[in-house]
């Protein structure tokens, strides 16, 4: 008699996923689509663009007054979307 060796579908993908580097940019592109949901929907109005560079999130946001409230919240904006994917993806936020 053998054994085998069992194991969750979920664990397989994520194994060929970073055999092939692809874990970090789905992760990433996760982390964006979700900006919308923790940031709120009046900050996803005033948001231009938003990019993930060296573990640092830059947004654009086209309101200075927006941009000058967010500035308090970076911390937590940070830690919400680091729980959303489920990894430490970003350490920091800046806003322009």
């Amino acid at each position: 008699m053998f054994r085998r060796s069992v194991k969750h579908v979920d664990d397989i993908v994520l194994e060929c996923l970073r055999e092939n580097g692809l874990e970090t940019p789905l992760l990433q592109a996760r982390l964006l689509n979700s900006w919308e949901s923790v940031a709120g929907e009046l900050v996803a109005r005033y948001t231009e663009e938003k990019f993930i560079r060296n573990q640092t999130l830059y947004v654009k946001i086209s309101s200075p007054a927006l941009r000058s409230d967010l500035s308090m919240k970076l911390s937590e904006l940070t830690e919400k979307l680091n729980k959303e994917v489920g990894s430490h993806l970003i350490a920091e936020i800046r806003i322009y």
